[in-house]
């Protein structure tokens, strides 16, 4: 009667109240769980009047028209989940079944979710992890030479959140013979992504697909976190670092071994509970988390927290911006990727703290403004008001570098790109007729942390890599 996915599902149900099958199509597996004794009744849902009426054919061949019920409902929307124990969700995408489960009218707590996703598995665990579901157990089928996932999850408070990573690899036991070949498949997929990334000219992205494709059997392995240290100092020296900076190995852990990192621009709180949800060891950001001497650690602030969980936090700041490779040439490669030229780097100041780029064609200003707003990802940019803006040579400064347009201009720059521009330097732009465009300091910066995933996964790919969600603009624009 049923097929292997279906029959994978009816083995998981609990049979200790009534189970709802959502998008039932022709009662099949209603029938087999009520004539298998699964189960004493069945809520068969469908958004569709023709499933429905193939239902109730199903229902009447079997002679159990008193133990189920057919409901026409779009998801859950006309289910009554009073006295529901399994819901069983099969054949849809993945996103498909995110939206059901989301728009339900009744609490799921307590009910056991029977999930078998068609596509896009991954983004129905990582909902599943993000609002307060546990994933107890996943299993693979085979249906003919086709493979099928079958995933049982319930609500449990304090659940962990998921890396991209760890979405797309799922939840197989190690004795899965299927779900090693749907892995197999997986990592096979990703490297077909990588190979089109990178004729795309998107080399950090094809390296990430690169590195997820080769832990996607083993799961990855244990780094040293002195050695991630090492290789980012060597990277991007800390002795390049600014005299008031403060780079480097700043919260210690007592783990010593590293398995996942998130890469953040700020470590802020929302940074550290997202470390702490995602299981991370190591934190990676780009601004210091101890700036200014302390005087005092206060509770709700990330140096405690980090502390208190156990989670290490490195700081590349100026030393980033300044060594090759780093913020500020990440910036400029994109420039000339965009502009189409090779792009001849020259430092802007002694220490290397910002740098220039000679155009091959003069460029106008606002053909410039809407490559940055492209390369940054932002909707709007500040820029000089003076009035002529044709453009041949620039200079860049990531974050908050208006005070070296006078460097800039000494120089022969025409104009600095650069972020967190005061006032009085916007005046004395103007009056000297020199342009200064202001693509924000949050902008400027947090574009780098792309690179610095790519150079640690090309290093060490057995690490779960990921750029934190949090590490997001800190002001809102109306």
């Amino acid at each position: 009667m049923l097929d292997n996915r279906l029959k994978m599902c009816a083995d998981m149900i609990s049979g200790e109240g009534i189970v709802c099958d959502v998008g039932t199509d022709h009662a099949l597996l209603a029938a087999h769980l009520i004539t298998k004794g699964k189960c004493e009744k069945v809520i068969a849902s469908d958004i569709n009047e023709g499933p429905l009426e193939s239902a109730r054919k199903t229902v009447e061949k079997y002679g159990i028209s008193g133990k189920i019920d057919l409901v026409l409902s779009d998801g859950l929307k006309n289910v009554n989940g009073e006295g529901v124990s399994d819901i069983v969700i099969a054949g849809m995408g993945g996103e498909t079944i995110v939206k059901i489960l989301s728009e339900c009218q009744f609490d799921l707590n307590g009910i056991r979710l029977i999930l078998q996703p068609m596509t896009k598995a991954e983004i129905l665990r990582k909902w599943l992890a993000d609002y307060g579901y546990k994933i107890v157990s996943e299993i693979g089928v085979f249906e003919g030479e086709k493979l099928y996932t079958v995933i049982t999850a319930s609500a449990m408070p304090g659940c962990e959140s998921l890396t991209e990573f760890e979405a797309l690899r799922g939840f197989y036991s190690d004795d899965d013979e299927v779900g090693k070949i749907i892995r197999q498949k997986e990592a096979e997929r990703l490297l077909k992504v990588s190979k089109s990334l990178k004729k795309a000219g998107k080399e950090n992205d094809a390296v990430h697909y690169v590195a997820m494709a080769s832990r996607m059997v083993d799961g990855g392995n244990f780094v040293r976190t002195s050695d991630i240290y090492k290789f980012l100092d060597e990277k991007y020296p800390v002795s390049l670092q600014e005299s008031w900076d403060n780079s480097g190995y700043i919260i210690e852990s007592d783990n010593e071994e590293c398995s996942k990192i998130l890469l953040t621009l700020d470590i802020t709180n929302d940074a550290v509970e997202e470390s702490v949800y995602k299981k991370a060891d190591l934190i990676i950001s780009h601004h210091p988390v101890i700036f200014n001497p302390l005087k005092k650690i206060q509770v709700d602030t990330p140096v405690y927290r980090l502390v208190k969980n156990d989670i290490g936090a490195i700081c590349m700041h100026t030393n980033l911006d300044i060594a090759e490779g780093g913020t500020n040439s990440v910036i400029v490669r994109k420039i000339a990727e965009k502009l189409n030229i090779s792009a001849n780097i020259e430092p802007l100041d002694d220490s290397g703290l910002g740098c220039i780029i000679e155009l091959e064609k003069v460029t106008d200003c606002v053909e410039l403004a809407e490559i940055l707003k492209e390369i940054f990802d932002i909707d709007r940019i500040k820029m000089s008001s003076w009035g002529e803006f044709i453009l041949s040579k620039i200079a860049v400064c990531s974050g908050s570098g208006g005070s070296l347009w006078k460097l800039a201009k000494a120089k022969g720059c025409d104009a600095l790109i650069t972020g967190d521009v005061k006032h009085d330097v916007w005046i004395d732009a103007n009056n000297s007729k020199f342009t200064i465009i202001d693509c924000g300091h949050f902008h400027t910066e947090n574009i780098v942390l792309w690179e610095l995933r790519r150079v640690l996964e090309e290093k060490f790919p057995m690490l779960d890599i990921e750029i934190a969600e949090s590490s997001e603009d800190p002001c809102e624009y109306f």
